[in-house]
């Protein structure tokens, strides 16, 4: 009778404690010496976890660390995996450099098994996040966190073992394809180590489902079939199996990989926007980046499912996890729950021809360690690439990526995030399966409501593309707000206002393939210093911690979330200097009743903003009820609000309020539209003499930057004056001298 299979050799320990941590580069030294060149730390750890979001810079160089190790009895190998060490890392024993992994954000694992002496070692770990020009990213609005950030884990396998040196990969590789009811599922495993080619591969699929077949050539392959398969169907339905594959050496099992998939078909469709197993599923989410305050990027489990609680609050179908690979436990967390996912590579803002290698090295590693995942449905090529320039070298770099994606993984799109001045016949827009843009009218350029017709202008020239919006959004410190929220004021109140219409925009477009807000949460970047806070981008959804929901935050739920809920919006804005004031209420309730001191005051039927108008005496609780569900704020009637509540303003523009520049009838001034002022000849010729001295004075920033076509027309039907308010830092003697001058020519 034949026996039972043994347990696997595989011994798994993830290596948290006892690190010695040095913030120089010690790869000769001992455990001890690195310890006593600085400190005992835990993992996961990022040097930069307070300076990253501090403003002012932040510690871009090489440190050390090192862990003694103990091989598992019985191994026959020994293997070290990290999840994630930014950005280049070396890992030594004994002074001998193993391996050398270019990368921040993906897994890579190193043999140690020759260099144990007598079954121990001890592993240095040389990080370096120095700036440089063959490693993604270099330049980006984020922190590039240092550190061993992400776990790191002993793996122990016998002298047979599925491959541990794919490109980090999981040595399995799953790929579903649907067929008349039910799903043919093709599985091939990596084998090595020197009994592989006795070996033989199980596969199983929940259990049920199995083949066994012989290693060939290090590899086995099968196909598996699952009758009256069940789909992975987003929120709806996120149904998932298990792939397992057993690798036997006789009947001993010596290694066991498993792998959860879930059975899907997507499309992308020019007029119908993203389809899911053939039916209209509308792909409306958010972009995340991984750090938190006080982690930096060496965050904990709690704060991964704080993030996806987040998501899920808002009903968000789909997460852009940007700009980077994330940990493989969120894209775990995202098959679970059903969202859609937008994976991709750090190839961001400004395109290094010595980077070239690492782009590949990057993407290859990205799709091979995480091509099982039901909820990834594009790989990204690059981010807002063009920004100083989209020449040939740039076509060709995407042109090999976008191929090397599609051999990788032929089920998935590939998809770009383009800069908004990339110009929409640019062959790199077609040159990925699906588009996207990045756009920022109502608050880097333009209103608002140029959003709307900078997609339809798109939509209409190009009926048979598909195209999304991959990044919009406004900066808010809920420390500022303002009863008459304005662009560029940082308030709660104008980011609420300015999502109140996205969201409208977006719902009114539902060919848009898919949109994702920028971002879900505040994050580190280090170079910023505006808005009141240095070292962060305040575009979130949510503060840095994740204890703070803006506003805008219920836009969304509002729009999206099926649990009743009502919120009144403006609760940081207490102290209110107006004799009557608008209260906002964000439900997802087609009807809100507002309450003031215990009376009723009115009922507002509609969709997802309310607006109510209430006049202020003294203190009062405002409470709005929609259904069984309500929220109260408190309100104060005071002489002046509170000055810490709004942003200081420029110079520039408080000389505007206390003397404004003259207007002469018949003349024109900065308050005309750029474009009214280059009708004419002469004001043609004063407005390009002015632009020349803006362009020198800003350096290489602004030289041979061109505008499109339709950018250049949302920017001539703005007036001089608004360009000069946005753009900023221009002196006050050179607005007025300007507004002379063309008071000097006539209409």
């Amino acid at each position: 009778m034949t026996q039972p299979p043994t347990p696997s050799l595989r011994r798994v320990t993830s290596l948290v404690e006892d690190w010695a941590y040095a913030p120089v580069a010690l790869p000769d030294a001992s455990w001890d010496e690195v310890a006593a060149a600085g400190s005992s730390v835990r993992i996961p750890h990022t040097w930069n976890a307070e300076d990253g979001y501090a403003g002012g810079g932040y510690r871009r160089g090489r440190s050390t660390y090192a862990r003694r190790l103990t091989a598992d009895g019985g191994a026959i190998e020994t293997w070290v995996e990290f999840a994630g060490v930014n950005s280049t890392a070396e890992v030594h024993v004994d002074g001998q450099l193993l391996a050398r992994h270019h990368g921040g954000y993906s897994t890579f694992r190193v043999n140690i098994t020759d260099h144990l002496v007598d079954g121990a070692a001890t592993i240095v770990v040389v990080v370096d996040n120095s700036a440089n020009e063959t490693v993604y990213p270099q330049q980006a609005d984020f922190t590039f966190y240092g550190g061993i950030y992400r776990e790191v884990r002993q793996i122990s396998v016998g002298a047979a073992h599925f491959t541990l040196d794919g490109h980090g990969g999981p040595g399995l590789t799953v790929t579903p394809r649907l067929a008349d009811g039910g799903a043919i599922v093709s599985v091939n495993a990596g084998v090595s180590g020197a009994a592989a080619a006795e070996a033989s591969v199980r596969f199983v699929i929940d259990g049920e489902a199995a083949v066994t077949v012989p290693v060939i050539g290090g590899e086995a392959q099968a196909d598996l079939t699952i009758e009256q398969v069940r789909r992975w169907h987003g929120l709806r339905d996120p149904h998932l199996y298990t792939a397992r594959a057993e690798l036997l050496d006789g009947d001993v099992l010596a290694d066991v990989v498993e792998l959860r998939f879930g059975c899907r078909e997507f499309e992308v469709d020019p007029q119908r926007g993203f389809l899911l197993n053939g039916e209209e599923y509308a792909l409306r989410g958010v972009s995340r980046h991984q750090d938190f305050d006080g982690a930096g990027s060496a965050i904990t489990e709690e704060m991964k499912q704080t993030d996806l609680a987040l998501i899920r609050e808002i009903g968000a179908t789909t997460v852009r996890l940007a700009h980077y690979q994330h940990d493989q436990r969120f894209y775990d967390l995202c098959d679970e729950a059903g969202l859609v996912v937008w994976a991709e590579i750090p190839q961001i803002t400004v395109f290094l021809p010595g980077a070239v290698d690492n782009a590949r090295d990057q993407l290859t590693e990205l799709i091979v360690q995480n091509r099982h995942h039901a909820s990834i449905v594009c790989w990204g090529l690059s981010n807002e690439i063009t920004l100083a320039g989209a020449g040939d070298d740039v076509v060709a770099a995407h042109r090999d990526l976008n191929d090397l994606a599609h051999r990788l993984d032929p089920t998935r799109l590939t998809v770009m995030a383009n800069l908004f001045l990339l110009e929409t016949d640019h062959p790199l827009v077609t040159l990925p399966d699906v588009m996207s843009y990045n756009l920022y009218f109502g608050w880097y350029v333009g209103e608002s409501a140029d959003n709307d017709t900078w997609l339809d202008d798109f939509h209409t020239a190009y009926p048979g593309a598909a195209i999304g919006l991959s990044e919009y959004g406004a900066d808010a410190n809920p420390q500022y707000q303002s009863a008459h929220p304005a662009k560029g004021d940082y308030s709660e109140s104008y980011q609420a206002l300015y999502h109140e219409h996205m969201v409208t925009m977006i719902e009114d477009r539902p060919w848009l393939w898919a949109t994702h807000v920028w971002n879900l949460a505040d994050f580190g970047s280090a170079g910023r210093d505006e808005g009141g806070v240095a070292g962060r981008n305040q575009k979130g959804l949510v503060s840095f911690d994740r204890a703070l929901k803006k506003d805008a935050f219920y836009v969304y739920k509002a729009a999206w979330a099926t649990e009743p809920f009502v919120h009144v919006a403006g609760r940081r804005r207490a102290d209110r200097a107006e004799d009557v004031t608008e209260v906002v209420v964000y439900s997802n309730q087609p009807e809100v009743t507002l309450l003031v001191d215990g009376e009723e005051v009115d009922t507002v039927s509609g969709s997802r903003a309310f607006r109510f108008e209430v006049p202020l005496t003294g203190e009062h609780e405002v409470t709005a009820r929609a259904g069984d569900a309500t929220d109260t704020i408190s309100l104060r009637k005071v002489d002046e609000v509170p000055e810490a509540s709004i942003m200081p303003t420029t110079a520039i523009a408080n000389w505007f309020d206390a003397a404004p520049l003259p207007a002469p009838e018949g003349f024109f001034s900065i308050q005309d539209s750029l474009g009214d002022i280059k009708q004419s000849d002469e004001g043609s010729r004063v407005i390009a003499s002015v632009l020349a001295a803006v362009s020198t004075s800003r350096g290489e920033v602004g030289r041979g930057v061109e505008i499109p076509p339709a950018m250049q027309a949302i920017v001539d039907r703005m007036s001089v004056g608004k360009l000069i308010s946005q753009a900023g830092g221009v002196p006050i003697e050179q607005v007025a001298a300007l507004n002379a001058q063309l008071n000097l020519i006539s209409k």
